[in-house]
């Protein structure tokens, strides 16, 4: 044997006190790039994190321990002969228990004997990583008390040795996130346990990557971290070193979130479908009602560790904000995930999926085809959840599928799905309404079933730039030209100097259709609160139309309105039923509740991410790298805008030049 433990005695021994790290870390660069020194949610560490360095580890649980409100000590390091470090553990500072002493006045107690501890060792990449982490403390921990322990003394005041950088592309070359991926092969797969190569390889728990795959995604990350300071992706390793998950997102993608994170969907398409690329997309739509990209991930298996994880980066990449309501596919799996993580979410299955699947699952039954036009009308036609009811009694009865096991868990999950309960959810137009609404994949264009990884990495930024240059046409579009008006309506005037053109299309419908409508009745008065029926010819089954009757609620002390058909939550405006409503009490301007910001064409929205200098440190190159360099684009984006603007910014950066000359003469 050729290997010692430096510190023989159990944890609580006081020879641990003494042991600190000096000296700068890599760890810098990487808190920085992860966000985990960043935001509201940082990350914990895990087992299959590795690391350039010991030190690199003890800054990586140090900063976490900061962040958390506790101290951390080095309970044990192993040597070899040769004075090689190769293993280590790091505690919580309440960690054991102080030997007993004979003194007068012996010290209080402060240990709790905490079980919190990382454990990590060099393995034979030469790389240092976590093997076993436990999280929970025995004792209270306050992030507000976490600069009162001693191993947090350096980090706030910055490193003892200084980080030498020959030039700006050194800076960004060590701020990459440098970690193991591995091809599908099993080539460099380490055991965690003793450190020793295995040729056996879980496909499961991995990626399936194709040769030239895991060089590809070291390429299109490393190419978007360097176009872009404020890329942000996190990578998740199995127990053999192997990529198993991913997840990333740029700049304007968590911008993008700012605006538009009321309703988020989680496409799970090309996992659930065994697509070669096994991609998992959020996606937004902006105030156009175009669909934006809110983040990308790539999972080695649908699982609800997988799905979890992929979350929880994506939840701390926007620090810490959840949507308000989230659309997904019909998934227990997907569901337990979602209710983990956005427990204060309203959780939707998307419809289209739903009824796209009837044909497969439905499609052998005897007398398929009444069994679907029975399902879409009580689906899509019924108001009231009676009626719902009612219909799906009517059409399980009368066609004998009562036990029919996709139909019955359909049913028990119908809060979830039907529209008819999902009325008092805000999903601004994602959720459809109709047979005709069909929810597309955002990658659809270039991406199918067999579509390598590396050709759709080719093409993703080809794509996220075909998707802004279709919102600032769309921008130019709203801004200078004028909306041709159908009607003559106020309130159609009113939007067309609010609304994008693209939602005054969809809304100018519903100002057309309130032709359609007539004979409103006032039913009674409960209060404030007057109901109206509004009656409407509607396209019936046949060629012939019929008369539908819809509730409407008003209250003309709080100008506020509410009609049966829920489309205002569902779609973002109001529809003709409750136009005609407030049309017939004279109202001539839609009030301004109904008048929703994130339509609005004339807010600006500006895609540059927030430049804050919250938890720089100043004596650190690479921070001071990162922050001026992020104003600095800052700069730029505003000062070419104009040829004003632009001369302003040219000579307010001479002016800081000459000044940095001045100052390098002075020094």
């Amino acid at each position: 044997m050729d290997e010692v433990s430096l510190n023989t005695e159990p944890v609580g021994d006081d020879d641990a006190d003494g042991y600190e790290i000096e000296g700068d870390c890599a760890m810098t660069e990487f808190v920085s790039q992860t966000g985990i020194m960043q935001g509201e949610n940082p990350l914990p560490p895990s087992a299959g994190m590795e690391f350039d360095s010991y030190e690199d580890v003890y800054y990586f649980y140090n900063c976490y321990a900061k962040q958390q409100g506790f101290g951390v000590r080095v309970s044990n390091t192993w040597y070899r002969k040769s004075k090689e470090r190769y293993r280590g553990k790091l505690s919580c500072s309440s960690a054991g228990f102080k030997k007993k002493s004979e003194a007068n006045r012996p010290r209080p107690e402060t240990r709790t004997g905490c079980p919190a501890m990382v454990k990590f060792r060099l393995m034979d990449s030469n790389r240092w990583r976590i093997i076993e982490v436990e999280l929970e403390h025995n004792h209270l921990i306050s992030p507000a008390s976490g600069k009162f322990y001693k191993s947090h003394k350096s980090i706030g005041g910055g490193t003892k040795r200084s980080l030498q950088l020959d030039s700006a592309e050194e800076v960004q070359k060590i701020r990459l996130f440098r970690t193991v991926i591995i091809d599908s092969d099993g080539n460099g797969s380490i055991d965690v346990d003793e450190g020793q190569s295995s040729n056996k390889v879980d496909y499961s728990n991995q990626l399936k990557l194709k040769e030239g795959d895991a060089q590809a995604v070291q390429n299109f990350f490393s190419h978007l971290q360097l176009m872009d300071p404020n890329f942000f992706y996190v990578v998740d390793l199995n127990e053999k070193g192997c990529l198993r998950n991913m997840f990333w997102a740029d700049a304007r993608t968590r911008v993008a979130y700012s605006y538009f994170s009321d309703v988020v969907a989680i496409d799970t398409v090309c996992l659930e479908n065994k697509f070669v690329v096994p991609l998992v997309s959020f996606i937004g739509v902006n105030h156009h009602g175009q669909s934006v990209l809110l983040g990308c991930g790539l999972l080695a298996s649908d699982t609800i560790e997988s799905y979890t994880w992929l979350f929880r980066a994506w939840l701390t990449c926007m620090l810490g904000r959840p949507p308000q309501a989230i659309i997904s596919g019909q998934c227990r799996t997907l569901q337990t995930a979602i209710a983990d993580v956005f427990p204060r979410a309203s959780h939707c299955f998307c419809l289209s999926h739903i009824m796209h699947k009837i044909p497969v699952i439905l499609g052998g039954l005897f007398e398929y085809e009444a069994i679907k036009a029975a399902f879409s009308k009580a689906v899509y036609y019924s108001l009231r959840v009676e009626e719902f009811e009612a219909a799906w009694e009517d059409m399980v009865q009368c066609h004998g599928i009562r036990e029919h096991k996709w139909l019955q868990a359909l049913y028990e999950d119908r809060k979830r799905w039907v529209p008819v309960y999902l009325k008092d959810i805000f999903l601004a137009g994602m959720f459809p309404m109709q047979p005709s609404e069909v929810v597309s994949s955002f990658f659809e264009e270039f991406l199918d079933t067999s579509t390598p990884l590396k050709a759709f990495l080719d093409k993703y930024d080809q794509t996220i730039q075909t998707r802004h240059q279709l919102e600032a046409l769309a921008d130019l579009d709203s801004r200078n030209s004028s909306y041709m008006l159908k009607s003559g309506s106020h309130f159609e005037l009113q939007l067309s100097e609010l609304y994008t053109n693209d939602i005054l299309r969809k809304f100018g419908k519903e100002v057309v259709g309130m032709y359609s409508c007539f004979s409103t009745r006032h039913l009674n008065v409960d209060g404030p609160v007057i109901t109206y029926t509004v009656k409407e010819r509607t396209e019936g089954d046949g060629n012939g139309r019929e008369m539908r009757d819809y509730e409407v609620l008003y209250n003309p002390s709080e100008m506020e309105v509410l009609c049966i058909c829920g489309m205002f939550n569902l779609k973002g405006y109001l529809c003709r039923h409750a136009l005609s409503i407030l049309n017939q009490n004279g109202v001539q301007e839609i009030p301004a509740q109904y008048v929703l910001s994130r339509w609005r064409k004339d807010i600006k929205r500006s895609y540059v991410y927030d430049h804050s200098c919250s938890g720089i440190d100043i004596n650190n190159p690479v921070h001071r790298y990162d922050h001026l360099y992020k104003c600095i684009v800052q700069v730029v984006e505003e000062g070419r805008k104009s040829q004003d603007r632009y001369k302003v910014a040219l000579q307010a950066l001479d002016g800081i030049l000459s000044k940095l000359c001045i100052t390098e003469d002075c020094a």
